[in-house]
């Protein structure tokens, strides 16, 4: 039988150029965490591959080991099966710094697994089997809200989104962290195979647009949630996803680089070119990249010159990703180690 790891707090302190110490901006990340199977070669169906790798996986915790990695204070929330592959994932987030304490174990169910195939551009097409997984059932109940009171930034997704109890959990985490003053990052990381339909990963994901204050997307994003408008239109990127109370408006285009949207200025910084070899993590270490430097800076979105560093970084780290197979095993290893 397998024993559950010691869970670990990481809320590290640093010293500043005056030989004070202090504790290192939080960053909290909300969702789901599984198992990656990744084929051995790519370009291959999933009945045509001849093996696969496990690999630790899941949008919100590749942010956070990410971040650790670049140095920076994270901690992840979500649940995983009480189960091998669950104490797995919560050793590999200790083993990188990340605090794990606001991870829960249900005896009940398992922790999700993907099957990824990687095409022959490094693109990638998904299965999963959650039916339903541990991290579907977080309830309010299990949340850590002290540990979300500390954060400097509260990460999420919309995969939580897809089904009760997680969805209220998320909603209220999110409550929890706009009432602590925590600025909210969202990704909503569209993962069409995983909704009832498309309207309802449409209505799910712009349900809690709004009230973020950082928001990354993805130009296929963009040309989902607008119903096939061009996401290359300045005019449909600012008329129908740019709101109010929005400080940072993020859009990835893969390897050509990012556009950038604030109050006052937009603008686009180019992406480096590299081969890629496994895309996947490739927006995680991105939003990794950035959230480190917003944490620790958090009016950097207000100065132009201090943002488009901020992005050429981000642009960095998922460029690097890319050039070896997996997520977290690999994720900002290059840029970090």
């Amino acid at each position: 039988m397998a024993i559950n790891p010691t869970l670990g707090h990481y809320n590290e302190t640093i010293v500043n150029s005056k030989g004070e110490e202090h504790e290192r901006s939080l960053v909290i990340c909300f969702g789901e965490m599984l198992i990656d199977f990744v084929p051995t070669v790519g370009g291959v169906s999933l009945a045509e591959a001849p093996a696969f790798k496990k690999a630790a996986g899941g949008a919100p915790a590749n942010v956070a080991v990410g971040i650790s990695r670049l140095g920076g204070s994270s901690a992840f929330i979500g649940k995983v099966g009480e189960d091998e592959f669950g104490y797995m994932l919560a050793e590999i987030l200790k083993e990188n710094k990340v605090d794990n304490s606001g991870m829960r174990f249900d005896p009940a169910a398992r922790t999700a697994l993907a099957f990824v195939t990687l095409r022959s551009d490094g693109e990638r097409e998904f299965m999963f089997f959650r039916n339903p997984s541990a991290d579907m059932l977080l309830r309010k109940s299990e949340l850590d809200i002290n540990l979300i009171k500390k954060a400097t930034i509260f990460h999420y997704g919309s995969i939580s989104l897809i089904e009760e109890p997680c969805r209220s959990t998320q909603h209220y985490a999110m409550k929890v962290a706009r009432k602590a003053g925590c600025i909210l990052s969202y990704d909503p990381n569209l993962r069409l195979a995983l909704w009832p339909s498309a309207n309802a990963a449409r209505d799910g994901i712009m349900s809690i647009w709004d009230q973020a204050d950082v928001i990354k997307v993805s130009e296929d994003e963009i040309s989902f949630l607008t119903g096939g408008e061009d996401p290359y239109d300045d005019n449909v990127v600012l008329g129908k996803l740019y709101h109010s109370n929005l400080k940072l408006l993020l859009v990835t285009e893969g390897s050509e680089g990012c556009r950038y949207y604030t109050k006052e200025f937009k603008g686009r910084v180019s992406g480096l070119k590299v081969t890629p070899v496994d895309t996947t993590g490739a927006g995680d270490a991105f939003v990794g990249g950035i959230l480190s430097i917003l944490a620790s800076d958090v009016n950097m979105y207000k100065d132009e010159k201090k943002l488009k560093a901020a992005i050429l970084f981000a642009n960095a780290c998922g460029a690097l990703t890319v050039t070896e197979k997996g997520a977290i095993h690999h994720i900002l290893t290059k840029v970090a180690g």
